[in-house]
């Protein structure tokens, strides 16, 4: 097998000024890990002329440093025609990447999980353990000597519709939510089409279909840390995430996939790790 490569789309919405910082550590550790090679695709998610302004200049200045330094990693820029939500711009993103990616992943732009741990994960597509594997997916779970640092009652929040999350898709997942996941591109592209999320639930959307599909999963506890600036509502997108997975169960529960090409490979059998 080939050595690995990643393209990570960041979806961007009025994030003028927390992205430009995030983008600049990305592309400081970026210089100091040659491998894998690693494309970011920032997705501006139809933000107001100011962010889009500040978002395009972190970028254009991000390719620039790697550029003159001779880097393979890349940094690209997408715009969307108007604001789609989350789960919108991280396709748009995924469409937008490079066809020879190995990897299609997506990564919060808050900053919540750092540049390092980005790494880390991507270190890890070309690691024993992620041989047999479709998925790696971070998890903000207290082990293993990892740091997660955010409020109760988000935390809460979480367990909460962790739960629910289980008992309409029985997923088995710890943290379907956690903002960076890492996805064969051969086991994804066919789900292109099929993926309608536009915002939060793309992520059980996109898990539920993985599993259908028969793809195994390994959950990474990560580092992660709540700065503040969230655009959740408290409680009241708490109910619209809840009715939406009522709505995508209903969904799910009628749709037809696409059938797997019998010809692609599958990689040796490992157990989905459980981090509960």
């Amino acid at each position: 097998m080939g050595a690995p490569s990643i393209s990570v789309v960041i979806p961007a919405y009025n994030e003028g000024q927390r992205l430009p910082r995030f983008v600049a550590s990305l592309t400081h550790v970026a210089l100091q890990q040659p491998t894998p090679r690693v494309e970011f695709l920032v997705v501006d998610d139809g933000s107001a002329p100011e962010h889009s302004t500040l978002q395009r200049a972190s970028v254009e200045q991000a390719q620039a440093q790697l550029s003159a330094a001779g880097s393979h990693h890349r940094f690209t820029y997408v715009a969307a025609p108007r604001n789609g939500g989350k789960g919108s711009a991280i396709r748009l993103g995924w469409r937008h990447a490079s066809t020879d990616s190995t990897w299609l992943a997506f990564l919060d732009a808050d900053g919540a999980i750092s540049a390092d741990e980005l790494f880390r994960l991507a270190r890890l597509t070309d690691a024993p353990e992620a041989q047999a594997v479709e998925v790696l997916a971070g998890s903000r779970i207290l082990m293993a000597g990892r740091r997660v640092v955010r409020n109760l009652g988000r935390h809460l929040q979480g367990r909460i519709f962790a739960t629910l999350t289980d008992m309409n898709f029985g997923l088995h997942f710890y943290d379907t939510q956690c903002g960076v996941k890492l996805i064969r591109a051969s086991v994804l592209h066919p789900l292109l089409d099929v993926l309608r999320e536009e915002r939060w639930l793309l992520d059980v959307e996109l898990l539920a279909l993985l599993k259908r599909q028969g793809a195994r999963c390994l959950e990474v506890p990560i580092d992660w840390e709540d700065f503040g600036g969230s655009k959740v509502i408290p409680g009241l997108d708490a109910a619209r995430m809840f009715w939406g997975l009522f709505k995508l169960r209903r969904r799910l529960d009628h749709l037809t996939l696409p059938t797997p090409d019998p010809r692609a490979p599958l990689p040796a059998h490992l157990p989905h790790t459980d981090t509960r």
